[in-house]
């Protein structure tokens, strides 16, 4: 049974570097660390196989028996009085229970052959993480972030991934030179056209390509499409939300490689 260490300055290093994980985005491409925050998260990742580098929890967390055998986990404990755990949350209302992890366990190379959905200049954190929990939950093992989408491991997209993360290799800074690398079939949707995804004999394994919430794929990213795919909407909207279209069209990948 790990003992812990008590924290109650608010100026405490430790504290002041969580603060600013917990608030800035993409603090943790030059902190290397990432911090988990919620009973969720924290047993997602160890659920997996992560051991956190330090729990930081709060008093009050620290009475909580299943929150004091999460945080036994962790190879260092810090407890925190409960109004400066509040002070360093990034959450509305405070959880009990956050986890520092090292970013460089977490970081993966580009894999060739690999079922992957690649992000072209998304910007909405919450689109983000519920299209990695469709890739994960869809059989899809890995996802290509190019530059100019939202950082993968920032903790608006984390709270929205709810764990997918740790199920999925994730590369994050690549352009469209990196799609050669994967050597797959590429796949687009398109609402101009394209033929229709229920009708398509869809490759497996494939590169999904999604593409900015209000422009779309950039044109050198759909010149390297191997199919284009339509996705049929008879209610006669316009277009879906591009979560909304990679869980359709991940699904449909899902379908057809299940089926008898």
């Amino acid at each position: 049974m790990k003992a812990p260490v008590h924290i109650s300055a608010r100026d405490n290093p430790l504290l002041v570097r969580v603060r600013r994980l917990a608030k800035d985005g993409s603090a943790y491409r030059k902190d290397g660390l990432l911090w988990l925050e919620g009973d969720h998260l924290c047993r997602a990742f160890v659920a997996r196989g992560g051991v956190p580098a330090q729990a930081v929890v709060s008093a009050r967390g620290w009475q909580d028996d299943a929150v004091h055998d999460l945080a036994q986990t962790a190879e260092r404990i810090v407890v925190v009085p409960d109004a400066l755990f509040a002070g360093i949350s990034g959450l509305a209302s405070a959880a009990e229970l956050g986890f520092l992890i090292d970013h460089a366990d977490l970081s993966s190379g580009l894999q060739a052959g690999q079922a992957t959905v690649v992000l072209d200049r998304l910007q909405d954190a919450g689109n983000v993480g519920s299209i990695l929990r469709s890739a994960a939950a869809f059989g899809f093992v890995q996802v290509l972030a190019l530059k100019g989408t939202a950082a993968l491991w920032s903790p608006k997209v984390l709270r929205a991934g709810m764990g997918a993360h740790f199920a999925l290799r994730l590369v994050e800074g690549g352009d469209a030179g990196d799609l050669d690398q994967l050597a797959l079939p590429l796949l687009a949707t398109s609402s101009h056209g394209g033929g229709d995804l229920t009708r398509a004999a869809l490759p497996w394994p494939c590169g999904w390509l999604l593409g900015h919430e209000g422009q779309g794929l950039g044109d050198k990213l759909l010149q390297r499409a191997t199919m284009r795919l339509a996705i049929p909407q008879p209610g006669g909207e316009e277009s879906l939300n591009v979560a909304a279209a990679a869980a359709v069209c991940l699904y449909e990948s899902a379908r057809q490689r299940l089926a008898p």
